[in-house]
């Protein structure tokens, strides 16, 4: 079965940086446009960033400059490096194709960013 696992996630001060990592079980994701989305607490989930297959990013205007997508297809995993992390950064964060496919959706990494 082919699947997506998010983690990296945890507990960080504002101002601090965490690498949140995206494992695929298939290889087809090589050749697909890969997205970072992210769920706050009572808002609807978005879109923060995208990778195509030939590496072109994307990024929404609240975390450009600071977060980098990324993508190892030798090891079909994705990664996000978030830098100056915000309290308004605070979600969970999953990865899922772009368009996003509601067959990979999977359990997200939770990113909290508190003092």
């Amino acid at each position: 079965q082919v699947q997506l696992v998010e983690s990296g996630g945890g507990l960080v001060q504002p101002g601090g940086s965490l690498r949140l990592s995206c494992a695929a079980s298939g290889s087809i994701f090589r050749m697909i446009p890969m997205g970072w989305y992210r769920q706050a607490p009572g808002k609807q989930r978005e879109l923060v960033a995208v990778i195509t297959s030939g590496s072109s990013t994307n990024y929404t205007d609240s975390v450009k400059g600071r977060f980098t997508i990324s993508r190892d297809n030798a090891r079909n995993t994705a990664y996000l490096q978030m830098n100056s992390l915000k309290p308004e950064d605070t979600a969970v964060y999953y990865c899922n194709t772009h368009p996003a496919s509601m067959r990979y959706w999977g359990k997200g990494t939770l990113v909290a960013v508190s003092s």
